[in-house]
């Protein structure tokens, strides 16, 4: 079976980005922005937070056995030295650097991936499709509200080589939401539950956020 896993070179290769330590892992497995749910060998996605306590969040990741980080802070040399067997890697963007390493990923599988939007019932249908297609695949789905530019990239970077299929969720806020995850997803099934304004937020304008929503369909292979 062949390895699917990200390489720390990938990553350094992949996105705007400084090796800060010089780790002993070459390659990670499985990525987390949330040190409430985070498991031991998980990397960190240090996300940056309106209180700019992304340090703190980096040092609690490090206590409960993450294998590294990829930040835009600058990490105190008190926190490096305390943490010099971990990966450290400062890029430019941390949303952009996940985005591209989602991308990278996704070009690994020749899947298929089911992707699901609509106004309502996106999280019921994502569950009835997996159920279904478990019966006969291994399937990666989407956990909990991991939805938008930043949870379905995550999504993505955590399958493995068993994932034999995909059921991907993706919700919108912004115009162009959903063609930035198209393109990352690119999948091969799309879904549109239905299109109202629930949850309309910014977008204003029902026919806009009509072809917003359609615009799913054309990121299909």
């Amino acid at each position: 079976m062949k390895d699917k896993n990200i390489t720390i070179d990938k990553i350094l290769e992949t996105c705007e980005s400084t090796l800060i330590s010089k780790p002993i892992y070459q390659t990670t497995k499985t990525f987390c922005c949330d040190t409430r749910i985070l498991k031991k060998g998980d990397m960190f996605i240090s996300l940056k937070t309106e209180t700019n306590s992304g340090i703190k969040y980096i040092e609690e990741a490090f206590k409960k056995g993450a294998i590294g980080c990829i930040t835009e802070y600058d990490i105190p040399q008190e926190i490096l030295e305390k943490n010099n067997d971990k990966i450290i890697i400062k890029v430019k963007d941390v949303i952009q650097s996940i985005q591209d390493l989602a991308k990278y990923k996704r070009s690994l599988f020749d899947i298929p991936i089911v992707a699901i939007t609509g106004s309502v019932g996106k999280t019921t249908t994502k569950d009835m499709i997996s159920n279904v297609l478990m019966q006969k695949y291994n399937v990666a789905k989407t956990q909990g509200n991991y939805n938008n530019h930043i949870g379905v990239p995550i999504t993505i970077l955590n399958w493995n080589e068993s994932t034999e299929a995909a059921v991907v969720e993706m919700g919108m806020n912004h115009f162009g939401e959903i063609s930035l995850l198209t393109n990352i997803v690119k999948p091969t099934i799309a879904v549109i539950t239905n299109i109202g304004t629930a949850h309309i937020g910014i977008l204003r304008l029902s026919r806009k956020y009509i072809k917003s929503k359609a615009r799913n369909i054309r990121g299909i292979k």
